[in-house]
């Protein structure tokens, strides 16, 4: 195994003057670190040699024989490592003082690049393009304007999902479609900041075929690429604020295009919320077709079934229930007016039998009434009779002829009363049974209608779920389509651009030249260095043998 201290026992062997030389220096490190490595070579020789050995190990005549002896008993290194383990004694052997004299030495190297490097600055100071940089503070709130209780878009109290929603508009904030839409309003295509013209465009098109439409093409993205490069944004931590920088060579168009990059951010917001809002409408008016159709063919079903089934309504109720309880109601009434009539015949069949046909009550009429009035009237002129003439007169022979005739007639009248009463009451009974008969069958078909009607309220159902469904989902539209128009984003400016008062790059020229100068030291101390390290390598290189 190779040894870091043979090739300096080996060096200090062949060439004793120059290890001598090179020792009264003494102030490089890498001379202590060589002392400390022989060192720990004698240690560890004299843990190797006997107790008698190790007693005389570092006498100056034994030193000497060992260290010969290891050099003839070790291998002999290849040249390479020859070479190099000189190169390592070489630098060990520099002190500060060589240090200062490379420096002296190449004092025209570093005076000639602190003046290059001046010369270098300022001219760069003076061709620069200069960049003028304004910024716009912008609050993305995360949670839009709750202008509608039901809006299209969700929003999520999780501040985790909000930043995600800020970060990605962030990323809308400096996106093609924004950039485009500001390329497009201030026309940067034809502005020489952003398209640069090349100079041999004019003989490109000589041989080019390219169409119109594909140098616009052409000029658009290199626009895109110049803007994009321009633009930077940002968003402040543990906050929902984004700043926006905007540089160019000019600071009012730096202001101006900040402007119509923030505005045209707002834009795109609120198209991608309208175009969002505009394909859910598309897809409930497309739904809405289909439940159209379906509402119709259910209230189609709905009427196709009454009229099979003959179920007519009326206020929501069936015609033949309502004729059913109109008929029911037309019995009783007639049943009542016939038990009415029978009664009152029977009341006069029983007063034409009893004799009591003048003063009952049951009999009433316009002849009747003229009738017991003449017979009453005939009665008190019988009574004065009898009492002026007595019973033989014949005055009272007619008188009582006439009552007879009165009392006669007042029968017959009474008799003609009942018979007229036996027919209405006739006439009621029949009317009586021509109604039940039609009660009774009216009752029947209620009860095959009401059979029907469970199949009618299942349909009715249905129709209207799909009618609700139907309007529900026309309602919904018609509010997605209004809130189309609506802007409920919640982006808004608290810090608007404002010209900058000097340039953003290239740093001021008095920074330039401070700058340049550093680095002309820097470069020329470092040949200075190097040419020095390189000539010590020279004049130490070992020779073969």
């Amino acid at each position: 195994m190779y040894t870091p201290k043979e090739p300096d026992l080996r060096q200090a062997i062949k060439r004793p003057e120059t290890a001598l030389r090179s020792r009264p220096r003494g102030g490089s490190l890498l001379d202590l670190v060589s002392d400390d490595d022989d060192q720990s070579l004698h240690r560890s020789e004299q843990a190797r040699m006997p107790d008698d050995t190790a007693r005389t190990a570092f006498s100056p005549g034994r030193q000497q024989e060992v260290i010969a002896e290891q050099i003839n008993t070790r291998s002999t290194p290849t040249p390479v490592k020859g070479q190099l383990m000189g190169y390592a004694a070489a630098l060990r052997a520099i002190g500060p003082d060589d240090v200062f004299q490379w420096l002296k030495d190449g004092l025209l190297w570093i005076v000639g690049a602190t003046v290059l490097c001046l010369a270098a600055a300022f001219i760069y100071a003076m061709v620069a393009q200069p960049r003028y940089t304004v910024y716009t503070d912008l609050v993305i709130d995360p949670s839009n304007l709750q202008v509608v209780n039901d809006d299209v878009f969700g929003s999520s109290p999780l501040r985790d999902s909000q930043l995600l929603e800020v970060e990605s508009k962030l990323r809308i904030l400096t996106s093609r479609n924004v950039l485009t839409r500001v390329i497009d309003s201030m026309k940067l295509t034809e502005d020489p900041e952003f398209v640069k013209p090349d100079i041999l465009d004019g003989i490109k098109q000589l041989f080019s075929s390219a169409t119109e439409d594909e140098s616009e093409q052409g000029k658009m993205l290199s626009a895109i690429r110049a803007l994009a490069e321009r633009v930077e944004a940002r968003r402040e931590e543990r906050s929902f604020v984004v700043a926006l920088g905007v540089y160019t060579d000019n600071p009012e168009k730096s202001v101006t295009l900040s402007d119509a990059i923030v505005s045209a951010f707002e834009t795109e917001i609120f198209e991608s919320a309208a175009q969002s809002a505009g394909r859910v409408a598309t897809t409930l008016n497309q739904r809405l077709e289909e439940l159209r159709r379906n509402v119709t063919d259910a209230e189609a079903k709905v009427e196709e079934f009454k009229r099979q089934k003959g179920l007519q309504s009326n206020n929501g109720e069936l015609v033949s229930t309502q004729l059913a309880a109109e008929l029911n109601t037309q019995v009783l009434a007639a049943q009542q007016r016939y038990i009415e009539l029978e009664t009152r015949y029977k009341q006069m069949q029983e007063a034409i039998s009893t004799g009591r046909a003048s003063s009952a009550s049951v009999f009433a009429s316009p002849v009747m009434t003229t009738l017991r009035q003449d017979y009453d009237a005939a009665v008190l002129l019988l009574n004065s009779l009898t009492l002026t003439y007595g019973t033989r007169h014949p005055r009272i022979t007619a008188a009582n002829s006439d009552l007879s005739t009165l009392k006669a007639s007042i029968t017959n009248e009474a008799k003609r009363i009942a018979d007229t009463a036996q027919g209405d009451m006739k006439q009621a009974k029949s009317t009586l049974d021509a109604l039940q008969g039609k009660a009774t069958e009216q009752q029947s078909t209620v009860y095959m209608d009401n059979d029907s009607q469970v199949q009618l309220r299942d349909l009715e159902r249905d129709a209207r779920a799909k009618a609700a469904l139907y309007e529900t989902h026309l309602t919904r539209a018609q509010q997605i389509t209004e809130q189309q128009q609506i802007n409920t984003s919640n982006i808004r400016v608290i810090s608007r651009a404002m010209p900058p008062k000097s340039r953003s790059w290239p740093p001021r020229t008095l920074l330039l030249l401070m700058a340049g100068a550093f680095a002309g030291i820097a470069i020329g101390v470092g040949l200075a260095l190097l040419l020095g390290a390189l000539r010590v390598l020279r004049q130490n290189q070992p020779h073969a043998g």
